[in-house]
């Protein structure tokens, strides 16, 4: 997987070997060196609006975040239920992330990884997902070509507690 910065300078590309690598579009080359922590490969990968942040999502279940100056990972790792993170996307304003995967649920998270939202509308596995510019929808693709949309403050009542 691969995630170009908002700005066009950097590229992050994550491997199957598990770990994340930032490369200099500019320059061409690899800067530091390779960021470790996911146990299985990663999947996706998502820079936050602001780019100081990187997201990514792995086939072990969790989403990371990292610091996009350091390579250092900014908090604990999201324990996320999906099985499989398929996709995680920053919200345009960068205050929330989404993530889908393998259990057909989208999950919306607060900048500080604390879940705020669970959707269920697919019946299988979410392969994709976006959000809409201004924030206001989340869109998904499932492993059936089936999408959905979902308006945000309609469905504010079922977090989960």
């Amino acid at each position: 997987s691969m995630a170009v910065c908002p700005d066009e300078t950097m590229v992050v590309i994550g491997s199957a070997d598990r770990r994340l690598q930032l490369w200099n579009v500019k320059q061409g080359s690899v800067v530091g060196d390779p960021w470790e922590g996911h146990s299985a490969p990663a999947r996706c990968l998502d820079w936050s609006p602001n780019t100081r942040e990187i997201a990514s999502g792995s086939h072990d279940g969790t989403i990371r975040r990292w610091n996009s100056n350091t390579g250092r990972q900014i908090a604990s790792p999201i324990e996320t239920g999906h099985g499989v993170v398929y996709a995680v996307k920053y919200s345009p304003r960068g205050d929330k992330f989404a993530s889908c995967g393998y259990d057909g649920v989208i999950r919306v998270w607060s900048k500080d990884g604390n879940l705020l939202i669970e959707i269920k509308g697919h019946d299988d596995s979410v392969r994709s997902l976006c959000w809409s510019k201004d924030g206001a929808y989340i869109f998904s693709g499932s492993a059936r070509c089936s999408s959905r949309s979902y308006q945000l403050c309609q469905i504010h009542l079922s977090v989960p507690r």
